[in-house]
């Protein structure tokens, strides 16, 4: 069960999320349109708070915003006056729920549009597959504003782009088009205007369809690899290649696949 305060005491919004569960599948949408769905404080606490709630049922997550934009970043507000500690509780409180997200038992496909800037960009980038429409630009405006990422950005965007790309962005306000930004990684997914979130969903129930240990495997281990040395890298590939093939269901599909009553690759 979640802490219905949040990770900082802070109590969730939970009329700022929306969270609809069809068969494997869970959707969570932003829902403050008429602020760009700009991050507040009880937000990022009712996304961590749904998070924990979901049902067994769900297999794959698409995260997604309501009306015009994904999401326009921080809510600046509610940036209130904080001394450095408070200051650094309230960053690492978006660390704990946003980890939660990316480290969590089952993939989040985000659904791309229009704004995805600043806190929506570390949100979007603790998030598995992203899929853009060709409305959505990125963006990291924090050194116009006089402030920095708090939201894991300058870790998650500089892996996914390179620091000196993001240092770019910051320093310079440079906003990426959804083609240029899935062409650095930004998204894995562009799509014509309108159709990010049929795309996520399709991408969803797909995903949900796969051995829940090997997703899990996947999400949990493919980033831990990535940061190992080779030789670390190949003993946890090992181990969770053992831990996965051991499970009841991906015998049964190995079975399926061998007796020709399993799904082939196809181009």
């Amino acid at each position: 069960m979640s802490n219905i305060q949040g990770s900082a005491g802070i109590a969730p919004s939970l009329d700022q999320i929306q969270v609809e569960h069809r068969s494997s599948i869970s959707i969570i949408r932003l829902s403050r349109p008429q602020k760009r769905n700009a991050i507040s404080d009880g937000l990022m606490a009712a996304l961590g708070h749904h998070i924990a709630e979901l049902p067994e049922s769900t297999r794959a997550v698409v995260l997604a915003g309501e009306g015009e934009h994904f999401c326009a970043g921080l809510d600046l507000g509610e940036l209130k006056e904080r001394d450095a500690v408070e200051g650094l509780h309230h960053s690492r409180s978006w660390y704990y729920i946003l980890r939660e997200l990316e480290q969590g038992r089952r993939p989040v496909i985000a659904a791309l549009h229009g704004a995805v800037v600043g806190g929506g960009l570390e949100l979007a980038t603790a998030c598995h597959i992203r899929v853009a429409d060709d409305s959505a630009f990125f963006a990291l405006p924090e050194g116009s504003r006089g402030i920095f990422v708090g939201g894991g950005g300058s870790v998650r965007i500089s892996k996914l782009i390179g620091a000196h790309r993001v240092l770019d962005m910051m320093l310079t306000g440079r906003v990426y088009k959804a083609a240029e930004g899935t062409a650095l990684g930004l998204a894995q997914y562009h799509v014509p205007a309108g159709e990010a979130l049929t795309k996520a969903i399709e991408l969803a129930e797909r995903v949900a369809t796969n051995a829940p240990m090997t997703n899990y495997a996947l999400i949990q281990g493919l980033p831990r690899i990535a940061e190992q040395p080779a030789d670390h890298g190949f003993l946890t590939e090992s181990m969770l290649a053992a831990i996965a093939q051991s499970a009841p269901e991906a015998k049964a599909r190995v079975k399926a696949f061998l007796d020709g009553t399993g799904p082939k690759v196809r181009a």
